[in-house]
């Protein structure tokens, strides 16, 4: 909440994710696939959840861009792998073949352009037909019309998920251009 004030549009929510919304992303996630990335992993509301769907933690990588959390994550978290980077950055450390990426990042919060890098980056290193998964509190789809159709992406989304606070859906997006 401290964070939300020191700036707010870096940060998705005013709470942190609930446990149904958590799961709800983290069934969508088959560990048999591969390494999994989180991005804007915040406090960690949504990892524990990746966690409990049998994502091994050598197996997880966080990704967040604030100092405060990234130490709160390395406290929670000392097993995994964070970087307090940006998420485009995954090309640059040579993180690919990934079976699924996690994002907690407000990406509707975002202007055009750098949801088309954050997304593209996303897909560049995931395995073909693997999947992002993204929430959002809003009634369309968290990625922008004009990236989808850039990166020739297809999702499905979840029922809401009326008792996480504010009520969220969930959309898996997965690329069919490849």
């Amino acid at each position: 909440m401290r964070q939300m004030g020191s700036a707010p549009s870096d940060i998705g929510a005013i709470v942190p994710s609930g446990p149904l919304l958590g799961r709800t992303m983290a069934t969508r996630i088959d560990p048999s696939n591969g390494p999994v990335v989180e991005i804007g992993s915040g406090t960690g509301a949504l990892t524990k959840h990746i966690l409990a769907a049998g994502v091994a933690s050598k197996d997880l990588i966080l990704f967040e861009m604030n100092r405060k959390f990234c130490d709160l994550l390395q406290e929670k978290y000392p097993n995994l792998a964070i970087h307090c980077r940006m998420a485009q950055d995954m090309e640059e450390l040579g993180i690919k073949d990934l079976g699924a990426i996690v994002s907690g990042l407000p990406l509707l919060n975002m202007p055009e352009n750098v949801q088309h890098s954050i997304t593209s980056a996303a897909f560049k290193a995931l395995k073909p037909t693997a999947p992002m998964i993204q929430f959002t509190y809003g009634s369309k789809p968290p990625i922008m019309e004009q990236v989808c159709s850039d990166l020739g992406l297809t999702w499905e989304k979840s029922p809401r998920v009326w008792l996480n606070l504010p009520p969220a859906t969930v959309y898996t997006f997965r690329q069919t251009n490849q």
